[in-house]
């Protein structure tokens, strides 16, 4: 069985709106300025208190500006006009892989379980994804962590794992754990740093992304270039 771990908002789902108004949001709590969405972007993949370190400083009130992201974004959720939609062909990939007997599915996310639990759902993905960590379970990327317990959790290792993400946190982790990392250029990082942060391969779409996940399927120690 080989083990295939996507992240979240910036590869499965373009959350970025949403993102950027729920750091506007916590900023304002504190009456303080918010980044511009650049800056803010570029944090996505990281734990909220990490995030905030990293925006903020670490003498900002990050656990408390966490706290507050969480309560701009559980309203912003319920307007329509914040909906967080799969970019295009995402749905059907997973659909895919799924239905394979050699493929094992799992998440590995900045987001909380609370809020993938939520994904889910909306999506229909119940017992579609075999590990799921999160920012509750594991430090926050790019500590390997969270690859590290999905593949002790299902009995993978390193060579029969790869992780997608769209950041360089990503690529990072992947690269610590010594699995796979392919990146995905429709999310909210430059490609330029996808590869400087260990990217074996780089993707524009998911129609490019599953002939790459066929060669690793079937040589996982072959990816074309």
């Amino acid at each position: 069985m080989k083990l295939i771990l996507f992240d979240v908002d910036g590869t499965l789902v373009d959350s970025q709106n949403i993102i950027v108004a729920s750091i506007r949001g916590a900023y304002r709590a504190y009456g303080m300025e918010p980044p511009g969405r650049e800056k803010s972007l570029s944090i996505v993949g990281l734990s909220l208190v990490e995030a905030f370190k990293v925006l903020a400083g670490p003498d900002a009130p990050v656990e408390g500006m966490a706290q507050a992201y969480k309560d701009a974004y559980n309203v912003l959720r319920l307007d329509p006009a914040n909906d967080a939609p799969l970019f295009p062909g995402a749905s059907e990939c997973i659909e895919r892989l799924k239905s394979r007997d050699d493929v094992l599915l799992g998440l590995a996310t900045g987001k909380s379980r609370k809020g993938v639990v939520q994904l889910i759902e909306r999506h229909g993905w119940e017992g579609v994804f075999s590990t799921i960590q999160t920012a509750d379970d594991a430090p926050s990327k790019p500590h390997p962590a969270m690859i590290l317990q999905a593949m002790e959790e299902l009995g993978v290792v390193q060579e029969e794992t790869v992780m997608i993400g769209d950041s360089s946190y990503d690529m990072a982790m992947a690269k610590s754990a010594s699995v796979l990392p392919i990146g995905v250029s429709w999310g909210f990082q430059p490609v330029d740093l996808l590869w400087e942060t260990g990217a074996r391969h780089i993707v524009d779409s998911y129609a490019e992304l599953e002939p790459a996940l066929r060669a690793f399927l079937s040589e996982p120690s072959y990816l074309p270039a």
